[in-house]
């Protein structure tokens, strides 16, 4: 269980430095990611995101992690909060994730992401 969140901490660090190569070795071949706002996007999209330079993160961080494991698939959940600006425009997002991770080999992937916003605090 720390092996997974360890592996979301540098998928997290590795999105902040636009680290496409290192993403690319954490999700599966088959890879799908449902964004905040319901947009669905292939490993394809979601690297080439990753490496798009109008992408600008400050904050990437996990919270409330938890891992169950179910044989050689992992669900992980926990609260994200991401910050920083997209083609000039700011965000500051807080939300839920849950990743379903597999285990091929002795190498754990990524197979599924979904987040979703958390009703903001007043």
């Amino acid at each position: 269980m720390a092996r997974l969140t360890a592996l979301e901490r540098m998928w997290n660090q590795a999105q902040l430095t636009h680290d496409a190569h290192a993403l690319e070795g954490l999700v599966g071949e088959r890879f799908v990611n449902t964004e905040w706002d319901g947009q669905l996007s292939r490993k394809e999209k979601f690297l080439a995101d990753i490496k798009d330079p109008e992408f600008k993160p400050t904050v990437m961080s996990n919270q409330d992690v938890s891992v169950e494991l179910y044989g050689d698939t992992a669900i992980v959940v926990g609260v994200y909060h991401a910050k920083g600006s997209y083609k000039g425009k700011s965000y500051d997002h807080v939300g839920r994730f849950t990743d379903t991770w597999i285990r091929q080999g002795r190498q754990w992937v990524c197979v599924a992401s979904h987040t979703s916003l958390l009703p903001k605090q007043n």
